[in-house]
């Protein structure tokens, strides 16, 4: 590019990559305005792919972000790759995943089953170069990297880990904030999300596990995180027996699973409800072998919810919540506590901050007051602050 040129090329592709770069570093269009000299009309113009910068502002724009005018407004080149700690194993080269910075590092996590929808495909912020088999497995530790190719300058993303399927509706009112931040949900058994916030690799995690005393999370979350944490609300709902809905009336307790013989269909390891049923079947002296379809597992509470509507078993152990959106029966056995648990290391960073800000925001609230079996009462509720160990 010469002094001749008066314009930059920027719409398409140049567009994009100011606003992601703005938005990775973390500027509002204002604030990127304010330290290139430029107003923020010319910014938003840019990014909106609505006009081409003219050289001087340009320049002005890409030594404000730190970066080249070629690399800002010139042809596409690849970007590079990056090293992330992976929540859970990628897979082959191609593979798409989130990817998200986290401290002085990235996280990534496969767009795979089901996080790869909510009614569509999700976007991915990367894609991986390497084998990623090695990855993180469950409940263990990550022994090395992977490599990821992101598709954009990684944007700042609270990375939040947990069961509750109300937990997607935090993206909303984070993506208003100015600068806006993404949302990154691994959805997975509350001990399973505490150990990722343990590891470092989530924000935060969302768990509803009854501890020896009888409260919920204090107890398990001060075991597993030994730096500390603070606990803060959610919502509370019912965890219960979900059925068919032609056996409500016929099933009031686990002992009638046996005695009518019903199939059964399980959570994974690590998850409160299936703490619940074997609390229950311990405190009527069952033999879990005896349940047909003990074995089986499914990784959420709507994933049990679906295969009891589909016919694939005839109850499971779910929340109230995803029992009603199903329109199915329920027979309560507790009433349970979901909180976000932060970990001390995490509690002063951006992303949690913005998180505490949106718990209080009326839109959330009325939005999971909405949903038939929560109680959004506690959301943003200081629960408790667990001291390092």
């Amino acid at each position: 590019m010469t002094e001749g040129q008066g314009q930059v090329g920027a719409v398409g592709s140049g567009g994009v990559r100011l606003r992601l770069a703005r938005q990775a570093r973390g500027y509002s269009q204002q604030q990127l305005a304010g330290m290139a000299g430029v107003s923020r009309q010319a910014v938003s113009a840019v990014e909106a792919g609505l006009s081409d910068p003219s050289l001087r502002v340009a320049l002005s724009l890409a030594r404000a972000l730190g970066v080249t005018v070629d690399e800002l407004f010139g042809p596409g080149v690849p970007e590079p790759q990056v090293s992330a700690r992976p929540l859970a194993p990628i897979g082959p080269p191609g593979t798409r995943v989130t990817l998200a910075p986290m401290g002085e590092g990235f996280v990534a996590m496969p767009l795979a089953g089901a996080t790869v929808t909510s009614a569509g495909f999700a976007p991915a912020g990367g894609l991986a170069t390497g084998d990623g088999q090695a990855g993180r497995v469950q409940g263990g530790r990550s022994p090395r990297a992977v490599q990821v190719r992101p598709t954009g300058p990684p944007r700042p993303t609270l990375v939040l880990a947990g069961c509750d399927p109300a937990l997607p509706l935090l993206e909303p009112p984070l993506a208003l904030l100015d600068p806006p931040v993404a949302l990154s949900w691994w959805p997975c058994a509350s001990t399973e999300a505490l150990t990722l916030a343990a590891d470092g690799l989530v924000h935060v995690a969302g768990a509803h596990l009854r501890g020896e005393s009888g409260r919920y999370n204090t107890g398990p979350a001060e075991r597993l995180l030994a730096g500390g944490a603070e606990v803060v609300g959610f919502c509370s709902w019912r965890e219960g027996l979900v059925l068919r809905p032609e056996l409500t009336g016929q099933v009031s307790g686990v002992t009638d699973i046996v005695r009518l013989g019903l199939r059964l269909v399980n959570r994974e390891q690590g998850a409160e409800a299936r703490h619940v049923l074997d609390r229950e079947l311990a405190g009527h002296m069952l033999d879990a072998t005896v349940v047909p379809g003990y074995e089986t597992q499914a990784t959420g509470h709507l994933q049990v919810a679906a295969a009891v509507a589909a016919g694939l078993a005839d109850v499971g152990v779910a929340s109230e919540p995803a029992a009603l959106a199903y329109g199915l029966g329920f027979v309560p056995l507790a009433a349970e506590r979901f909180d976000l648990v932060i970990p001390a290391a995490q509690a002063g960073s951006r992303e949690v901050q913005c998180l505490l800000r949106v718990l209080s925001s009326a839109w959330l609230l009325d939005q999971l007051a909405s949903l038939p079996g929560y109680d959004p009462s506690p959301c943003g509720e200081h629960v408790a602050t667990l001291a390092a160990r």
